[in-house]
């Protein structure tokens, strides 16, 4: 029934395997993908001995399963699957079982759907800490769950930015994923962040209003100084981590006030790249106030992160899959016939998804672009990051249909 079902079109496809209740072991002490860009949160997963080798159908398909609108990644831990998605304006968070798809427990709130000039719905990724799961909605619902049952542990509620029209001309919501570290919980809320107690969720400090980016909190450390970077919706920002306070600004503006996209920072240097006539750049922070580089137009994002690999940033420059120097800003590549994605890296290959709902791998190597497979895997508009976990990998369209692929 499953090679039948291969030959069939992806939505079809998955509503059928999710009927059929597919079930696959999830090898013990798998890898998780506990949140937002993986582990690392830099989308670089560390597993290796993957199959790359697939019919023209693609990988094989465990299970597909319905999740509701929205632009949520995946969370992978403890052979569990979390994330979000909007029916008749109500979020609704999901645990599913990794192995078969089936639901464990779900958690819903009113929250509007929201379309403007997409399809809507959440855009943060759930971030699991343990036994707490942490969820943000593009209306500012926060919320710390139990990941046994769902249940409320506690939750707080963050209002948009105000609408002044001098500060910014569209708000599509609230989109930055939580960042749990050893004591906070940080949120891209305001310009400059805020950081909570995660046990509590009670403020530790909080750097006021102001207009927030639709990128997702960073932890860096400089010597012996550690910080949070937050890409805001008109600068650059690094604060100290203990206390929040503001370490430096720089301005960073595109014409749509749409940061999206997250900073890198790897050996001192901070990378920034967005589109919307912007571009890309590469500042020194040994000093403690950055240092520009250099500064180009070789990758205009508009939307997704880029991965750094052997000194080189593989990323979108906006419909292209592009390889540029990270010393230089040299660009070493690009591929014509591409169309916006998003990517995470495995086993030194690029896995790029699409936004048409194909699937493509290549060796990620900066001196040539090099294709190994390609599939469709998905229908309808995909701009959420994949996630790989235990050699399986989880992608999602827009309008919510959620597929597990077979990498071992």
């Amino acid at each position: 029934m499953v090679a039948a079902l291969r030959q069939n079109q992806p939505l079809a496809r998955l509503a059928a395997l999710a009927m059929i209740g597919f079930s696959a072991t999830i090898p013990p002490k798998a890898a998780d993908w506990p949140g937002w860009r993986g582990p690392s949160r830099n989308g670089i997963s560390t597993e290796t001995r993957l199959n790359w080798t697939w019919p023209s159908t693609g990988p094989k398909a465990l299970w597909g399963s319905s999740v509701g609108k929205g632009y949520s990644s995946l969370a992978v831990a403890a052979g569990r699957v979390y994330t979000m998605g909007n029916s008749n304006n109500v979020d609704t968070i999901l645990c599913l079982d990794a192995g078969s798809g089936q639901v464990i427990w779900k958690h819903s709130y009113d929250c509007p759907l929201d379309p403007l000039s997409y399809e809507g719905g959440p855009s943060s990724t759930p971030a699991v800490d343990h036994h707490r799961l942490y969820t943000l909605s593009k209306s500012g619902h926060l919320f710390c769950l139990d990941t046994e049952n769902g249940s409320v542990i506690w939750t707080r509620k963050f209002e948009a930015p105000p609408a002044t029209p001098a500060d910014y001309k569209v708000w599509w919501g609230f989109a930055g994923s939580p960042l749990v570290t050893s004591n906070h919980l940080v949120l891209a809320i305001g310009a400059a962040g805020l950081a909570l107690d995660k046990q509590t969720g009670k403020t530790i400090w909080d750097n006021g209003p102001g207009r927030p980016g639709y990128s997702s909190p960073l932890p860096f450390q400089i010597g012996d100084q550690s910080g949070y970077l937050f890409l805001s919706g008109h600068e650059l920002v690094g604060t100290d981590a203990p206390t929040g306070k503001v370490l430096w600004k720089i301005p960073w503006r595109t014409t749509w006030d749409q940061n999206a996209p997250d900073a890198i920072v790897a050996d001192g240097k901070l990378f920034v790249a967005t589109g919307h006539g912007v571009g890309c750049a590469l500042f020194d922070l040994a000093s403690g106030s950055p240092t520009q580089l250099w500064r180009n137009k070789n990758l205009r994002p508009e939307l997704s992160t880029g991965v750094l690999w052997q000194n080189h940033i593989f990323g979108f420059d906006q419909k292209r899959l592009t390889c540029i120097d990270l010393k230089t800003g040299e660009k070493k590549w690009t591929v014509e016939d591409t169309s916006q994605g998003s990517l995470i890296l495995a086993d030194s290959k690029l896995i790029v998804l699409q936004e048409t709902g194909e699937l493509l791998v290549a060796q990620a190597n900066p001196e040539a672009y090099q294709p190994l497979a390609k599939a469709k895997i998905l229908e309808g508009r995909c701009w959420s990051t994949p996630t790989l976990a235990a050699g399986h990998l989880y992608a999602r369209s827009a309008l919510g249909d959620l597929v597990c692929l077979d990498l071992n």
